[in-house]
């Protein structure tokens, strides 16, 4: 086998990188902990969704978070440690894509969203290449997670601040597809503690 073949192999068609290392001010901290009604923390319900998906995952998240987290092990499962989350999403983005080398794709994924089907991010990850990003719509509203291309995984190593993917997607729009979906999980984010009541009503 030759040498591109041998790397062309080794490539994971697609993965989930979930940011997870915000402070949570306007919910009054402790957001990813919160329990749902199901007793779940809202962290470990967004990853239960992930991984039912059949997704490669990397969390990223501050030291203390990673240190919190009762996870059972899991081959698919990778924490990364981000000790820089005060500079904000688009510094943690950042970190995590430069941890990635092996996948096709990226899903870029919210841990404050626990209410995405899992078929979602598999629909999501159908419709991703390498060359393209993938805006999930539902009732005409752009949502979450987006899928990147690995053609942009280089932009997404510049970003820093709080400007997260949402200029990269603005600069490329010829290459975004625009998916419409039947979930409106992608526009459930949990901000405050009457977010978390709300939508689980």
């Amino acid at each position: 086998m030759s040498d591109s073949a041998t790397c062309k192999s080794m490539i994971t068609p697609a993965g989930a990188l979930i940011l997870a290392a915000g402070f949570g001010s306007r919910f009054g901290g402790a957001k990813l902990s919160a329990l749902l009604d199901n007793g779940q923390p809202v962290l470990q319900q967004t990853l239960h969704q992930i991984l039912a998906a059949d997704l490669p995952v990397v969390v990223v998240s501050r030291p203390e978070v990673i240190t919190s987290l009762s996870l059972n092990p899991n081959p698919r499962l990778r924490l990364l440690s981000f000790t820089a989350a005060e500079r904000g999403m688009g510094a943690s983005l950042a970190f995590g894509i430069s941890q990635i080398d092996d996948w096709n794709t990226c899903l870029v994924c919210l841990a404050d969203m626990p209410f995405i089907a899992s078929a979602t991010y598999r629909t999501i990850v159908d419709a991703a290449r390498s060359d393209n990003i993938v805006v999930p719509q539902y009732d005409s509203r752009s949502g979450n997670p987006v899928a990147f291309g690995r053609q942009f995984y280089a932009r997404l190593r510049e970003l820093d601040g709080d400007a997260g993917g949402r200029h990269i997607i603005s600069a490329f729009s010829d290459r975004v597809l625009h998916l419409p979906v039947t979930d409106p999980g992608i526009l459930a984010d949990i901000d405050t503690p009457a977010d978390l009541v709300r939508l689980q009503q």
